[in-house]
């Protein structure tokens, strides 16, 4: 059931330094609900970029030209903040960004902060989200910028986690405090050994960090009950709800 909604998808207008000009675009979000099955209750939304009538981001994308990537970044964590706040969140935001926003660190913060201060949405309730393969071109960067948004109070997170050398010794050097594992690993969990191993030796890792695992996409009710077996008690995906255009989603209790 969706306890708000409330039409945000105007024109938005943000200056590209890249560029001296204004770009101008008519985006939204969709809000898609993060659950602690054992607390039974929404402990997050994930905002996710769409178009005025809902359309994926993609086509949002597809429209930015590629000079004002950064800006439009920049443009999305604002819009976004303000959104969740006009619908009332009284749970965690969480965001994604673009790796290369870490060449104007400072400029971005400072938006942030101001954005969430405005709405009353504490630092301490956003998290910022990379992919894991953005994370990994970025790596020695990434780490410094999460440092400094942890050091604001953000909370920062890896996305679309996967079993690899390399992620795995970019995870042992360095901490976020949340790892999304990635659907393919999620995928018929409850039926493919392989993939319940990988996740329970992240599990464990992620244990001795002090590493928050949430799954993410989980879609049948088999691979909740498999993956809550295990001992994972933070979920996303299909399973609880699906992204609700301009809306905060809450979750039946019958599904925990």
């Amino acid at each position: 059931m969706a306890i708000q909604h409330n039409q945000a998808a105007v024109l938005t207008s943000f200056v590209d330094p890249a560029s001296s000009g204004i770009v101008d675009l008519e985006f939204s979000f969709a809000f898609q609900p993060i659950v602690d099955v054992d607390a039974r209750k929404v402990i997050s939304f994930e905002a996710l970029v769409r178009g005025p009538c809902g359309e994926p981001s993609s086509e949002v994308f597809a429209r930015v030209p590629p000079h004002a990537l950064h800006s439009f970044d920049q443009a999305c964590r604002v819009k976004a903040i303000r959104l969740a706040a006009r619908l009332n969140l009284d749970a965690s935001l969480n965001l994604n960004f673009l790796p290369n926003s870490i060449r104007q660190t400072s400029e971005y913060l400072y938006a942030t902060l101001k954005a969430s201060e405005e709405v009353g949405i504490p630092a301490q309730r956003l998290v910022f989200e990379v992919t894991e393969t953005k994370y990994l071109q970025h790596a020695g960067n990434m780490e410094r910028v999460f440092d400094t948004y942890a050091s604001y109070g953000f909370g920062t997170a890896i996305d679309d986690f996967q079993v690899g050398f390399t992620a795995l010794r970019r995870l042992a050097e360095h901490q976020p405090n949340y790892i999304k594992l990635d659907r393919n690993l999620i995928a018929d969990i409850h039926q493919n050994r392989m993939r319940q191993v990988m996740v329970r030796g992240i599990r464990g890792l992620c244990n001795r960090l002090a590493v928050t695992l949430v799954a993410e996409g989980v879609e049948q009710s088999e691979e909740y009950r498999w993956l809550k077996e295990a001992g994972i008690h933070i979920f996303q995906g299909y399973y609880f709800a699906r992204p609700a255009f301009e809306a905060l989603t809450r979750v039946s209790a019958d599904l925990f």
